[in-house]
């Protein structure tokens, strides 16, 4: 419980160190989505891996419809996630992130298959993800790494770096523009 405690402070430091329309505790604390997340995903993941399964599941769906932010309970979750306005959040099942990490609104952690092993990225400690980026697959966002604004990342990020752009190619056939502009 101590621990608990402990973790709900560290989240409550780091939103104030790190939002500048946070004024309090008492204010993050009451009104922003993402520590109630938090809290929510806690009892989730706690059910989870005592094979609660249902439960689990009931319990992670409350905090989606009251929150707008979707964590698997089977999500492995470090100390100080910061979710900025949340919305739109999808954390998979497999998925693990470390201590620190900050993530914006639209971010999808996902998974590209429909295989039973590891299938959601593993997140770094200090890592940043930008708003709607997706970020797909059994990868590895090392620590300190940023992952640009809409961006879709399928392969690893090594440490310290930046990913932007989208990952997305037609693999069928190139095309070409025509002297009019066209697309054939």
């Amino acid at each position: 419980m101590f621990r608990v405690l402990k973790d709900i402070n560290h989240n409550l430091n780091r939103s104030l160190e790190n939002d500048p329309a946070a004024h309090s505790k008492l204010e993050v604390l009451l009104l922003y989505p993402h520590i109630k997340a938090l809290a929510f995903h806690r009892v989730s993941h706690f059910l989870y891996r005592h094979h609660l399964f249902f439960l689990a599941r009931f319990n992670s769906n409350i905090a989606r419809f009251w929150t707008g932010i979707e964590i698997h309970p089977g999500a492995t979750i470090g100390r100080g996630l910061l979710i900025d306005h949340g919305i739109g959040v999808v954390i998979g099942e497999t998925a693990i992130i470390g201590d620190d990490c900050h993530i914006y609104h639209g971010v999808t952690l996902g998974g590209t298959g429909k295989e039973h092993a590891k299938r959601h990225p593993t997140l770094g400690n200090h890592v940043m993800i930008g708003a709607g980026a997706k970020c797909l697959g059994n990868i590895t966002i090392g620590d300190h790494a940023k992952v640009g604004a809409n961006a879709v990342v399928i392969t690893d990020v090594p440490a310290e770096t930046t990913f932007i752009g989208l990952a997305a190619k037609d693999k069928r056939q190139k095309h070409r523009c025509t002297p009019e502009g066209f697309i054939e």
